[in-house]
């Protein structure tokens, strides 16, 4: 059996993503708000909005949820 190392990583990345629902993503430790719903945070510190589009983890500096028991990593 051969595992192709590509598959591998792409299985053990899938494991470290934390989905998070009713989420609140903040720029500083102050109000400014970058994005308030579901989030993905992938297993690079990326945070993934609904649409698709990135926010870089320099950008972030917290992200507060409100449904702790609904946030899972898959």
């Amino acid at each position: 059996m051969v595992i192709s190392p590509e598959s591998l990583w792409n299985e053990l990345t899938a494991l470290l993503v934390e989905e998070r629902r009713d989420a609140v993503v903040y720029a500083d430790a102050g109000e400014t708000v970058l994005h308030r719903g579901d989030v993905r945070v992938l297993a690079n510190g990326w945070v993934e909005l609904p649409s698709g589009r990135l926010i870089s983890p320099q950008a972030v500096h917290h992200i507060e949820t409100y449904h702790e028991q609904e946030s899972r990593r898959r």
